[in-house]
């Protein structure tokens, strides 16, 4: 997800003003408000953000000072130091590619506020950097502060609850009551925080407080019953502001390409050696005067590594510090290579392409490493003008293939199944992929961090790696990793292979003092992985004439719907502006906007057009046209475009490590999102179909949670209905409602699978009364009976809570653990979506481990399974969800699907039978 930096200017450059010396250059300019700005500038930078803004107060008085003539009235005019770093500090932040923001009549926060929640309600991650309390109200799901001069961060209601002793939705009620000195405005006397958090606990906002004031006691209840006149305007003036009109958006920040120039300048003339030498080159450094670049340069320690995640535990001094890197470009540089590889144990590997398609990409280098902080680059591919003579890549594949091809040999990757892919096209077969950093991670702990590279060497090493965009560039300026000089490339891709091995030597031991979870490392992600890497190869054919069919039937449908909603509204509109759509649903219709945006605006996602649909035909149609348009531009125009040219064929990629669950994801396309519920949906599996004279078989586990349900809690009545084979939705509703199987009423049935799959994802009765259409009570009393008939199943879910409670994880089956980090969250949203994730990981999570198991079963005895010419009889080429899918010879179709049904429901042994549905077709529709 993309993320949004939102920096509050004011604040730092005034905290850094108070905080640091007065610092000075050796021409005797002021220099340390500056310095701290540039090196909390430097740490964010770090961090890679997509967009950027440096907002600022802009000069002249503000909405609040017309509310209060007052307000901020007891501050000092800007000191003269401070006033000759504004300029300079404006200098550096547009020179290192970053906006500037200034809105008269508004303050920074105001504007913060309203990029913030603009920017969440448009998906993107925000960060708000600042050091100043009242952002607090603002945090929310999306929305984080982080003070890049402390370090510290608030990133959740619970954090700020931890941090003030409200929640964020209290934060300016807390306000109002403390008021704020540095803005002159008066709360109430004596008191302070902890008064006004125990009030808001008390009576829960400040209209609360108000209306309790009269029976207040002592000194402190006259003191509040004094301020009551002021405590309305005191909660306008501390409120940011979220609507204010702005010339800029917050996907019109992109950070731009830095003038390094400018800022080798400004650095050199103000003496921030550190931040200079970051930037690869020098500018003539003025002579230093006592107490200036100096002092600085022993500051600037201290904030280079502000807003960095802290490694974890010790690490060995060796594994964080810089390696050293060879470039071979010489046959005899080579072969000593081999020899190192010859002579160990195993080796880390890693590719250089020209691509991020792995199905698509040139090979351009390989990167080696045997031992941490040693590795060397082979480039074969770098092809700028000017690029020194490389050896020929046919000579250095010769050469190690012996190697990568020795199942004998460990070979050690980060997400290595990119490379297999690279080096498969490329003619080299690897064998014995012993071990991947990222799964090691994953299933260490797979909410710790994020599983790439970049994140882990941070966290397990405290080690800053080099990143793509610094070597190649970024946006549209970006090059291909071709085109980068050789010595930056080097440097970039032998520490890839080196920083692999230094975290596979600090994540192993740590794995490995878990025997469960190794266990899942060893016995189902690290075997999994030549196994995607076969299916993604394998690929999916796709009837591209099907697809157009379908994409004209659409279009045609969406046609029929813009005219009916003209129609219906009495007038034409753009159905694809949200702008439009609000005024027809709710100015000129009338119609209730039930679901607001961020900014109190109705809103017409999915969710309020629902909310709306029974009380006018009009946002029902909307719907329609929205899910056929989605179809379109997602699959039917689309999927024709994906089909590899070399292939003829669409080549998915799955993530092993994307679900926090252990579940598999695919991407490019993302096939666990067709959408199967409507007959449209329905219609695009048509288009995935088996070549001349073959076959596809889908094999689907059938309502696999819930037999995991049945076979973790041990319900007799559960287990009972699978065991005789009945419908075990119609059983249960037969349970609830006490009747015979055959007199349960297909809506009863409906109730009872709602309920079913329900508890397992948490729902309440609130949830159960909404998917239901029935009032809460009903939904409760539905709820009660369950319980009252499967009481093992109330139990195990109980069980789960307590042990999330005990030990801050769940398990499954396997042992595969998923840790909760919210389950003793103070904010009671927070903990209750842990405790259901707490019921409903397991059996998600072990379903993922069970066709995980399966598919290894498969896969290994398919690889044996070939014609007379040698070729594959069968190929498995997708997994979605519960599901494989085979494509095979016609005459082989039959031995396959006993096979794969046989090792499918051997790769678990419950209480109850596993049951696999299957199906054979032309196409994947003919199969499902």
């Amino acid at each position: 997800m993309s993320r949004l930096v939102l920096i509050d200017g004011s604040s730092y450059l005034y905290r850094a003003f108070h905080a640091l010396p007065p610092l000075s250059n050796a021409a005797g300019e002021p220099t340390g408000a500056l310095f701290g700005v540039v090196n909390m500038l430097r740490a964010t930078l770090k961090e890679k953000p997509d967009y950027v803004a440096f907002v600022v107060d802009a000069p002249g008085k503000t909405f609040r000072d017309d509310l209060y003539a007052e307000y901020k009235a007891n501050r000092p005019p800007m000191p003269d130091e401070l006033r000759a770093q504004v300029q300079p500090m404006c200098d550096i932040v547009h020179a290192l590619g970053i906006d500037i923001l200034r809105v008269p009549g508004v303050e920074a926060d105001d504007v913060i506020g309203t990029l913030a929640l603009a920017a969440a309600a448009d998906g993107l991650e925000v960060t708000i950097s600042t050091g100043d309390k009242d952002f607090a109200q603002l945090v929310r799901p999306g929305v984080i502060l982080v003070n890049t001069m402390t370090g510290s961060r608030t990133d959740s209601d619970a954090a700020v609850l931890d941090k003030f002793g409200v929640r964020a939705a209290q934060i300016v009620d807390y306000l109002a009551l403390m008021g704020d000195a540095v803005d002159n405005v008066p709360g109430v006397e004596k008191c302070g925080p902890k008064t006004a958090a125990k009030w808001l606990a008390e009576y829960g906002t400040l209209d609360g407080v108000i209306a309790a004031a009269p029976a207040m006691k002592g000194k402190i209840g006259e003191n509040l019953r004094a301020a009551l006149p002021r405590l309305p305007l005191n909660r306008d003036l501390v409120t940011i502001r979220t609507d204010v009109a702005l010339e800029q958006g917050p996907r019109d920040l992109q950070l731009r390409e830095q003038d390094v120039e400018v800022l080798r300048g400004l650095y050199g003339r103000y003496g921030f050696t550190q931040a200079l030498r970051e930037l690869g080159g020098s500018a003539p450094l003025p002579e230093v005067a006592e107490g200036g670049t100096s002092s600085l340069r022993g500051t600037a320690a201290g904030y280079a590594k502000a807003g960095d995640a802290a490694p974890v535990g010790e690490v060995d001094a060796a594994l964080a510090a810089k390696g050293e890197y060879e470039t071979v470009l010489t046959d005899e540089q080579l072969q000593a290579w081999v020899q190192r590889l010859r002579a160990a144990d195993g080796f880390a590997f890693d590719t250089e392409t020209d691509a991020l398609d792995a199905m698509r990409a040139r090979l351009v280098g390989i990167s080696l490493a045997v031992e941490p902080g040693t590795a060397a680059y082979i480039p074969v591919g770098h092809d700028y003008p000017g690029a020194p003579p490389q050896l020929p890549m046919e000579q250095v594949l010769d050469a190690l293939r012996p190697l990568l091809e020795d199942a004998a040999k460990d070979k050690l990757g980060q997400h290595g199944k990119y490379d297999l892919h690279v080096l498969r096209r490329h003619g080299v077969e690897v064998r014995g992929y012993a071990d991947d950093t990222m799964l090691e991670s994953f299933v260490f702990n797979s909410t710790a961090t994020r599983h790439d590279m970049d994140s882990l060497a941070q966290r397990y090493l405290g080690y800053t790696t080099t990143r793509f965009e610094d070597v190649a560039g970024k946006g549209a300026k970006q090059i291909s990793f071709s085109q980068v000089g050789l010595d930056e490339a080097s440097a970039y891709a032998a520490e890839d292979a080196d920083i692999t091995l230094r975290l596979h030597r600090v994540l192993a031991p740590q794995l490995a003092a878990v025997p469960a979870l190794e266990k899942v490392y060893r016995d189902i992600e690290m075997p999994l992985v030549p196994v995607l890497a076969r299916v993604e190869a394998n690929g999916v054919c796709i009837d591209g004439a099907e697809l157009r069919r379908q994409s004209v039937e659409l279009s045609s449908r969406m046609l029929a719907a813009q005219q009916k909603a003209t129609e219906l509204a009495g007038r034409s509109f753009n159905l694809d502006s949200p702008k439009q759509l609000q005024a027809v649903l709710f100015d000129e219709l009338g119609l209730p906007a039930l679901v607001k945006t961020p900014k109190g605006q109705p809103s017409t996602n999915e969710e309020a057009l629902e909310a709306i649909a029974e009380q006018h035909e009009l946002p029902r149609v909307i719907l329609e046209y929205r899910g056929l348009a989605k179809l379109r531009s997602t699959y039917t125009d689309k999927l024709p475009e994906m089909v590899n040219p070399d292939t003829g064929r669409v080549h998915t990629s799955y993530h092993q490590s994307g679900a926090a669950t252990g579940r598999l994801s695919s991407s490019d396309p993302n096939l666990q999102n067709i959408p199967i519920r409507t007959d449209d949906g329905r219609r695009i599996r048509k288009a995935f179909v088996a070549p001349p004279g073959r076959k596809l078989l889908a094999c689907d586990y059938s309502q696999i949670e819930l037999r995991i349900m049945a076979h973790l809690s041990g319900d007799p009545g559960l287990i009972r209905a699978f065991e005789q084979g009945l419908d075990v939705h119609r059983a249960t509703a037969a349970e609830v409602f006490g009747r015979a199987l055959e007199e349960v009423t297909a809506n009863e049935r409906r109730a009872a699978k709602a309920i079913n799959f329900g508890l397992m994802y948490g729902m309440s009765a609130f949830g159960l009364a909404k998917n239901l259409g029935i009032d809460r009570g009903q939904a409760q009393d539905y709820v009660s009976l369950y319980f009252s008939r499967y009481p093992a199943v109330r139990d195990f879910m109980e069980r789960m809570r307590e042990q999330a409670r005990e030990q801050g994880y769940v398990e499954t089956l396997f042992g595969r653990r998923l840790y909760l980090n919210d389950i003793h969250a103070r904010n009671q949203n927070l903990r209750a979506g842990a405790e259901r994730a707490a019921i409903n990981a397991p059996m998600q999570g072990t379903a993922a481990d069970i066709i995980k198991r399966a598919m290894v079963s498969v896969d290994g005895w398919l690889t044996d399974q070939r014609n007379a010419s040698g070729e594959n009889r069968a190929l498995m080429i997708l997994q979605v969800h519960d599901e494989l899918v085979f494509e095979a010879d016609a005459d082989f179709i039959d031995t396959l699907r006993g096979e794969v049904e046989a090792r499918m429901t051997a790769a678990a042994s419950l209480r109850v039978p596993l049951v696999v549905d299957s199906g054979v077709g032309d196409n994947w529709d003919e199969a499902h």
